[in-house]
């Protein structure tokens, strides 16, 4: 049975000066720099320019903005029948996300690769080969896929055949490349590769020698036993005493088993550089911060273009070209004014988040001590600046502080709480802190069982169940005991 009813919906529709800082606030000070430029590029009414910005006067600042702006009453020029497309610089929807990926400069992985090839392969057939194994390289400089797959490939889609041993041989070439390890079919192989390059060392001393020899023959023919640790097993089958695979181990240890990692970010990006978004320091007691606005130049409306707006407006009432024109420098005009007054509020909302950060966990960034952390959640801060909570966290995924103990994501210092005994909220932060202490002293011929850590915070005072306490080791990054345990 169909039925009509009426309904009201109250919806809120962003505007493009809100979709534009939602953008901003989630771009990385080092990205930003990328991002001014690209609007410069794209917007002659936006040009460098201005005093320099300081945190006490965005707000000031983006007010004479506006009012500067507002000294034209564009009604008078354009009349009802101009469509709001030449009024917009940009068509932008509020559900559009940035994907963008993080800028940096350098030279790729591949690119690094692909440049030893010219210094080491002549054969122009082999090289191909060689650039083609390396373009199927993964992020850690793993060649995942198997020969057959690539030579079919290479028939179906380029109608090129090659045997599969031209591949093979491609593939060797490649594993001769520095870093050591890359292009390796699985981790067995990466840690071979690495061992056997440090062998051609002729400068290695006697001892030094036996003990990557021993290395290189535990992870070839023990390998299993070595990913469980099962170090009696191999001592007995391999006929070795303790200190000799103490030896071979500490040398393991040394190797990366993520090639495509040591010195990039992955084979599509370049060097990881994490560049603050703040920079706190401690003087006597006091906690001083500040914005780094690195190469971030300061902004302006073109004057060029205000007095092009002027001169279109004076004939706008009596010429169709005219206001044709002051439709499009108005347009260019707004997106550059939109895009000044979003960098400012970018600015004022991450040093207004950012010092209620600071404020909450006070007692933390004049110590240094993780002990110190207070719970915080989201909310917390958002109540704390009265924004959303959707814009703190935009802040805090990806924006770090520089501190006198490191250099942190912001997104770190939330926690949720846990009781004590006596009933005092703590920081989960806290309650880690002490489990990372007890495994990093823990005899590690016999590691702690997760039931053990529980006991020993129980012990403390802190009220936590054998799953949570695995629930944190995990987060931290550390394996259970039976992969912890050392000769």
């Amino acid at each position: 049975m169909l039925k009509q009813s009426l309904q009201q919906k109250l919806l809120q529709k962003l505007s493009p000066q809100q979709i534009q800082l939602m953008k901003l606030l989630q771009v990385p000070t080092m990205e930003l720099e990328a991002r001014i430029k690209e609007e410069l590029e794209a917007n002659p009414a936006l040009e460098e320019g201005g005093e320099e910005w300081e945190a006490d006067d965005l707000g000031e600042e983006a007010t004479e903005t506006s009012e500067a702006m507002e000294e034209f009453d564009f009604s008078e020029y354009l009349d009802d029948e101009t469509p709001d497309y030449k009024l917009s610089a940009n068509n932008h929807s509020a559900d559009d996300e940035e994907r963008s990926v993080p800028y940096a400069g350098g030279t790729t992985f591949r690119e690094f690769l692909t440049t030893q090839l010219g210094f080491l392969v002549r054969d122009e057939e082999q090289r191909e080969l060689a650039e083609l194994v390396i373009g199927n390289l993964d992020e850690a400089g793993y060649l995942r896929r198997d020969i057959e797959s690539m030579v079919n490939d290479l028939a179906f889609t380029q109608g090129i055949e090659v045997e599969p041993e031209a591949l093979e041989e491609a593939l060797l070439v490649v594993q001769t490349l520095d870093p050591a390890g890359v292009g390796a079919r699985d981790l067995r192989e990466c840690l071979l590769l690495q061992l056997d390059r440090k062998l051609e060392d002729p400068h290695l001393d006697r001892d030094r020698r036996w003990a990557l020899g021993v290395a290189f023959r535990v992870i070839d023919r023990q390998f299993e036993s070595f990913s469980k640790k099962h170090y009696d097993r191999i001592m007995k089958r391999l006929e070795l005493s303790e200190d000799e695979l103490k030896d071979a181990l500490d040398e393991i240890q040394k190797l990366n088993p993520k090639p495509g990692g040591s010195g990039s970010d992955s084979s599509r990006g370049t060097a990881a550089v994490v560049v603050p978004d703040f920079l706190l320091a401690v003087e006597d007691d006091e906690i001083r911060l500040q914005l780094n606005q690195r190469n971030a130049p300061d902004l302006r409306i073109s004057p060029q273009y205000k007095e092009m707006m002027q001169t279109y407006a004076s004939g706008a009432k009596t010429d169709a070209a005219s206001k044709e024109a002051l439709a499009f420098v108005k347009a260019k005009v707004d997106a550059a004014k939109w895009f000044v007054d979003a960098v400012r509020q970018r600015h004022a909302t991450l040093s207004t988040t950012m010092e209620a950060i600071v404020e909450h966990q006070r007692e933390y960034f004049l110590t240094g001590d993780e002990t110190d952390l207070k719970p915080m959640i989201l909310k917390d801060i958002a109540d704390r600046i009265g924004m959303d909570i959707s814009t703190v966290s935009r802040v805090a995924n990806s924006k770090y502080v520089a501190t006198p103990y490191g250099t942190f994501l912001l997104k770190s210092f939330f926690s949720e709480s846990l009781t004590t005994e006596t009933g005092e909220e703590v920081s989960s932060r806290e309650v880690k802190k002490i489990l990372s202490d007890a495994i990093e002293a823990e005899d590690k011929r016999r590691p702690l069982t997760d039931e053990k850590l529980g006991r020993l915070l129980n012990d403390k005072g802190y009220n936590i169940a054998r799953r949570t306490v695995a629930k944190y080791r995990e987060q931290l990054g550390i394996p259970v005991a039976r992969m912890r345990k050392e000769l």
